[in-house]
């Protein structure tokens, strides 16, 4: 028979580790709350590791006159522990030892001045007093809160009369449902009641605990009075202890805890209850005093933790979108950068050179008095470019087409990390002008390379004409000459009909309006090839420029929001 495979557990180096980096992930994108609650997990935990393992530091934690020092006397064999009856006794808390031996850091560590040493057989137990929870002075609560987010086991010592009060339930159990394998619960004086009442108040108990997602604490039924079930409790302690792993079981728990709170602040605002939504009004120093949680615990987490939360998705399993520049956006960076005039520059700037190029000597220096276009928009020189500044419609076009990316890239993603997603195709948008600027004039600047062979050709062409023409203009000067002068005429050899110096003249002066003509044809299908090379070129390092400055940022935030959902994942303990 096939035996079904045990989960892989996650070492808890490795969840701490998670967590910090989901914390560090998490910076300006999730409630500084929880981001400095994870933290202080981290921390915390980083201090309880380095100190003594072998001692495990179990709390007593109740109302006011649960019984919950008589109950510290009873499982200590001392009256160490005064006992009142209505009125708060129980100011600091104070620790009984077992073996004490090695102690003394961790007790420094949780403040806990007043020690008393036990002889017994719990070797590593320490079992604290605290003050009640319920308190009317504030610096006995916030002793409470504070010993409850350190302590490995916590005892919570529960009377008949209060035992359903929501005051310890929603305030402590309910969010400490992480932790209900460090945690046991007491129904203390339960020789004040009737046999037959009290299976019932237990039933009812566990009901309640089970609603919260405490189901499977222990619960026990005592009396310190009567000592009925202190033995019971004695000994499910010292299992406890003599397992040396309540501190670690602990650890995961705050560290689980810690990594649910940030994944539940990923949900949108108004998917929570309006009384778990962030109270930004309220600094946590003017709360009210009543709302103070256990070492920095953020408030908010407290509530959230007993609210139903997806949990994240499995490690590897949260796939970063392609994200690509669209035509949409290309097209719009292109008219704000100017392209569609910069390739024109190009074209009429290869017109330009090529007639004064190959254009009829005799008119051609004329194209030389016109400025290049394309050095007219200090395109050719790679620098500053003056391609004119973009419209009021060319901007708003580049604004929605930012937005556009920013939506389909963030579309997969919860708030708020859609929102940084949506920020983050914006980030860089301020380096977009200087960027594309450079990109179109370093594009076009090949509108000037080198000049075709065939200009050459033309040029050479053009000037024999002249030379033809100057060779039958002074041919037909001397004729002209000699025939003043009355001398001899030279013989004049004829095409045809026509002399030869006619037709060096007039052939000459037609040769080079009709080669300056072709070549016109020719410069114009050129510039045009040149300027789809040069749209063609602005096209890919606008891309480029869309790639690193919108593109990238996108991605990143998006590899971002992966790697903190893997983390979250792993400080969970999932693998």
């Amino acid at each position: 028979m096939k035996l079904p495979r045990r989960k892989a557990e996650v070492p808890l180096d490795d969840r701490l580790e998670a967590l910090a980096e989901a914390a560090d992930l998490a910076e300006g994108r999730l409630g500084q709350e929880a981001v400095d609650h994870a933290r202080a997990v981290v921390a915390r935990a980083g201090a309880r590791r380095g100190l003594s393992v072998e001692h495990t530091a179990v709390a007593l934690a109740g109302a006011t006159g649960s019984g919950k020092s008589s109950l510290f006397n009873a499982l200590s064999g001392t009256e160490l522990a005064a006992v009142g009856v209505t009125r708060p006794t129980t100011a600091k808390a104070q620790a009984a030892l077992w073996g004490a031996g090695g102690s003394g850091p961790l007790l420094d560590w949780l403040d806990v001045p007043l020690r008393h040493t036990v002889e017994g057989d719990a070797s590593g137990l320490i079992l604290l007093d605290l003050p009640d929870h319920d308190s009317i002075e504030l610096p006995h609560r916030r002793e409470v809160d504070r010993l409850v987010a350190a302590v490995d086991l916590l005892v919570w010592v529960l009377d008949p009369q209060k035992y359903a009060d929501a005051a310890v339930h929603e305030r402590y159990l309910r969010p400490l449902a992480r932790h209900r394998d460090v945690m046991v619960v007491v129904l203390n004086q339960v020789d004040r009641l009737p046999e037959r009442s009290v299976k019932r108040c237990l039933d009812d108990l566990r009901g309640l605990l089970a609603a919260g997602g405490l189901e499977g604490v222990p619960v026990l039924g005592i009396s310190a009075r009567t000592g009925e079930g202190v033995p019971e409790l004695r000994a499910l302690l010292d299992r406890q202890v003599s397992r040396r792993r309540a501190w670690s079981s602990r650890l995961a728990a705050d560290v689980a805890s810690a990594a649910a709170a940030l994944w539940a602040d990923t949900r949108p605002p108004d998917a929570l209850p309006p009384a778990t939504r962030p109270r930004e009004s309220l600094p946590p120093d003017t709360r009210p005093a009543d709302t103070l949680l256990p070492d920095a615990r953020p408030p908010d987490a407290r509530t959230r933790e007993s609210l139903p939360v997806a949990a994240p998705p499995a490690p590897g399993q949260v796939a970063v979108p392609e994200v690509a520049a669209n035509r949409a956006l290309t097209r719009a960076l292109a008219q704000a950068a100017g392209v569609p005039a910069a390739v024109e520059a190009v074209a009429k700037s290869h017109r330009h050179r090529s007639i004064a190029a190959t254009g009829w000597p005799v008119t051609r220096w004329l194209r030389r008095l016109r400025p290049d276009p394309l050095r007219r928009l200090h395109l050719a020189k790679g620098a500053r470019s003056s391609l004119p500044a973009a419209t009021a419609v060319q901007v708003s076009a580049v604004d929605t087409a930012l937005r556009d990316v920013g939506a389909a890239a963030s579309a997969s993603v919860p708030e708020p990390w859609a929102t940084a997603v949506r920020h983050a195709a914006r980030s860089r948008s301020g380096e977009l002008t200087d960027a594309l600027d450079r990109t179109v004039a370093a594009a076009t600047s090949g509108g000037v390379s080198r000049a075709p062979r065939w200009w050459r050709v033309a040029g050479t062409a053009q000037w024999l004409t002249v030379a033809a023409m100057a060779a039958g203009a002074i041919w037909l000067l001397v004729r002209f000459a000699l025939n003043y002068l009355m001398l001899p005429e030279l013989p004049t050899p004829t095409v045809g009909r026509a002399p030869w110096p006619t037709v060096l003249l007039l052939g000459g002066a037609l040769g080079g309006v009709l080669i300056a003509a072709l070549c016109r044809v020719f410069a114009w299908i050129g510039g045009r090839r040149r300027a789809r090379r040069a749209a063609k070129a602005s096209r890919a390092g606008i891309e480029e420029v869309a790639g690193e400055l919108i593109i990238a940022p996108t991605r990143d935030e998006l590899a971002r929001y992966a790697r903190f959902a893997d983390r979250v994942t792993r400080a969970l303990g999932s693998v």
